[in-house]
């Protein structure tokens, strides 16, 4: 552990003394979908078949406007650990082995860090993307962020959901697996929870999985319930029907082993959607930084702490669990960084008025259009940049310093209460609106950028 970590948690120890003992602490369990259309479930009213998620929903909070870390994966991920906007993190853009030295930082401080220090047994399955060893590059594997078990893969399960052959378990390639991802997932969980050693120690599972990304796979008695066999749409609904299954056994396992009071549930999509028809008719779709992009479900449940069947309309997004997770169970954030994130505890105990977002939400991916987008109560403002990057769509770490230093121009204002498609640009019309935001959001955006991680320099401290 880094001497930033060490000093910071010692910090955390001892201001949390005095709190409840971690055998009192409730699990935490985090599931996340993949490449997830905020239209796509059925209790947001998408067209897929998701018991089990709607009762989880009405078990819980649903949020109507929740937002993903980023309109791609990786940086999703590194704010979703952290609670930090994914540049502070050391993630820009999603993340190629192969090609880059990209990874989220290891003086990062995560969610399952957090909670180890707290006496929890921590495990993540499923996709990772977060950086992982190999082709020469030494990077750090889930352990090194916190998590005591790992059962992981870099990005995609490959060749497809269906017997992924991809997949490392504590650093050891697993070979060949049969079945689909989402359930094999699954199974790792349930295996974990069934090996705890010390079963009275409170968990945290972080499940990741890989569905409904590309390449698609799905049992074909389901895919049928939506339409042919070979129909693309037919496909990827079959394979968030097919994860919802899995997540229902895995919730019957979570109930077997402790009773639902004390185990908090989080449900959330990475990004937005590749499919446009998924939407719900939001602008843009994965990639970019309209609604249809970063827009995503969220739903928390925690029997008898989270009031129940509750929608709320107030915005928030995957930067705020880290900040919330800790706010519930009465432990301090780490307070020696920025934490973009805010807690959401109010919230969910049905105190909408006793919330205050203490900084915007904030966007930013290089290669969108527009790059930046932030949302400040109703409304968004987005902006592109007034620089010039090379053609290609895969991340670049040689762009960082005109990332850091670019500025933006062509800034657009839209009332999502009032035009959620993002269809009438108030600009020209609200100028002193748009110019208050726009000071918001160069602030925020010059604070990211100057914790930017110098990736195309030698010898940077990761």
């Amino acid at each position: 552990m880094s001497s930033v970590k060490t000093v910071a948690f010692l910090f955390l120890i001892i201001i949390s003394a005095g709190l409840t003992t971690a055998a009192e602490r409730p699990n935490v369990v985090m599931l996340l979908s993949d490449d997830l259309g905020f239209k796509d479930i059925g209790c947001y009213d998408g067209p897929v078949d998701t018991p089990t998620l709607d009762s989880l929903a009405a078990r819980g909070v649903r949020f109507s406007d929740f937002y993903s870390g980023c309109a791609v994966c990786s940086p999703s991920r590194a704010t979703l650990l952290t609670g930090r906007h994914h540049i502070r993190a050391g993630v820009y853009s999603w993340i190629h082995d192969p090609s880059q030295k990209s990874h989220l930082l290891e003086r990062e401080i995560t969610l399952a860090e957090i909670l180890k220090e707290q006496g929890y047994a921590t495990a993540h399955v499923g996709k990772w993307h977060l950086g992982l060893p190999g082709d020469g590059k030494e990077k750090p594997t889930p352990d090194a962020h916190g998590f005591d078990y790992w059962f992981a893969t870099w990005n995609n399960a490959e060749p497809s959901h269906h017997n992924p052959v991809n997949f490392i378990r504590n650093g050891e390639a697993v070979g060949p697996l049969e079945g689909y991802s989402c359930q094999l997932v699954v199974d790792e969980a349930i295996s974990w929870l069934d090996k705890r050693s010390d079963e009275e120690e409170p968990f945290f599972l972080n499940v990741w999985f890989h569905e409904p990304h590309a390449p698609i796979a799905a049992p074909n008695d389901i895919v049928t319930q939506y339409g042919k066999v070979q129909d693309r749409a037919a496909i990827y609904s079959g394979t968030i029907d097919n994860t919802d299954r899995a997540i229902a056994r895995l919730l019957k396992k979570l109930a077997a082993v402790d009773a639902p009071e004390n185990t908090l549930i989080i449900y959330a999509s990475d990004n937005g959607t590749y499919r446009q028809d998924r939407t719900g008719n939001l602008k843009g779709r994965k990639g970019q930084n309209w609604e249809g992009g970063i827009r995503v479900p969220g739903i928390f449940s925690w029997p008898g702490t989270i009031v129940q069947d509750r929608v709320s309309n107030i915005p928030a997004g995957i930067v705020d669990i880290l900040p919330t997770v800790c706010g519930l169970l009465e432990i301090d954030a780490p307070s020696d960084r920025t934490i973009d994130g805010s807690d959401l505890t109010p919230i969910l105990k049905g105190n909408e008025k006793g919330f205050a977002r203490h900084q915007p939400l904030f966007w930013h991916l290089q290669k969108s259009r527009p790059v930046v987008a932030m949302r400040d109560g109703d409304f968004s403002l987005v902006a592109d940049p007034d620089y010039e990057l090379s053609t290609s769509n895969m991340f670049q770490e040689e762009w960082i310093p005109k990332i850091k230093n670019g500025g933006y121009t062509n800034f657009r204002l839209y009332d999502l209460a009032k035009d959620p498609q993002q269809k009438k640009d108030l600009a020209a019309s609200r100028p002193e609106l748009t110019e208050k935001l726009k000071k918001k959001l160069l602030e925020i955006n010059a604070s990211i950028m100057a914790d930017g991680h110098d990736w195309h320099l030698e010898n940077q401290s990761k």
